[in-house]
């Protein structure tokens, strides 16, 4: 009982840190103290370390023994890797999906994507992240592959920030009539056009990151 007591206070730590720097609390390149994030969360400094160990994985969190922690600046080149990684599982996933989406799926699909419109209305951000991860996380269960949804977990957090940026702008409300059109595919069981307007959709997170200087 107490390894799971520990397990979980490691992972309201991780929730808590990672939301924190997607979210922008704790800004790129900023430093990061375990024991004040351990006051601040309410937490002993075992846990909010092993989260940051986490988070060291995912590349959110960089560190030098004895040196520094601190919330990794944004590096274009890993972000540029990342997000091809996941714009191609959530491509496989779409595939894999397809023939097993039934109207309770779609239906879902519909009603995050009128979440995720309203948020966008409103400038609420994190609310649309939400719906747009609902959105796709349809698709995703549907596709039942243990390993598309592990490398989309692992990899997603690098991208998030490009996220924020996108559905802060007036240009992500194009992502509403994306969202539509991939619905109807599925709709009509057409996994190659699936594919392809899935793929368009997280291409447009490319077009946030800095062209590479040869």
């Amino acid at each position: 009982m107490q390894y799971i007591s520990r397990a979980l206070f490691r992972d309201q730590a991780l929730t808590a840190i990672r939301e924190a720097i997607l979210g922008g609390d704790l800004a790129p390149g900023v430093s990061i103290k375990d024991v004040e994030l351990a006051e601040r969360l309410g937490l002993s400094r075992t846990p909010v370390r092993e989260a940051l160990a986490r988070l060291t994985d995912e590349g959110l969190v960089e560190s030098k023994p004895h040196s520094y922690t601190r919330v990794t600046p944004l590096d274009t080149a890993a972000v540029r890797d990342a997000h091809v990684v996941v714009q191609a599982m959530h491509a496989l996933a779409a595939r894999l999906a397809t023939p097993r989406l039934v109207g309770a799926d779609l239906d879902a699909m519909r009603a995050a994507n009128t979440a995720f419109a309203h948020a966008l209305a409103n400038g609420d951000v994190p609310a649309a992240l939400a719906a747009d991860d609902e959105f796709h996380a349809v698709a995703v269960r549907r596709a039942d592959n243990f390993a598309v949804s592990a490398t989309i977990e692992r990899y997603t957090p690098l991208v998030r920030r490009l996220e924020r940026l996108r559905f802060a702008a007036p240009t992500g409300r194009h992502s509403v009539a994306m969202h539509d059109e991939i619905i109807t595919a599925f709709a009509a069981a057409d996994a190659d056009l699936a594919v392809r307007l899935v793929e368009r959709n997280w291409a447009t997170l490319a077009d946030l990151l800095p062209v590479e200087e040869n």
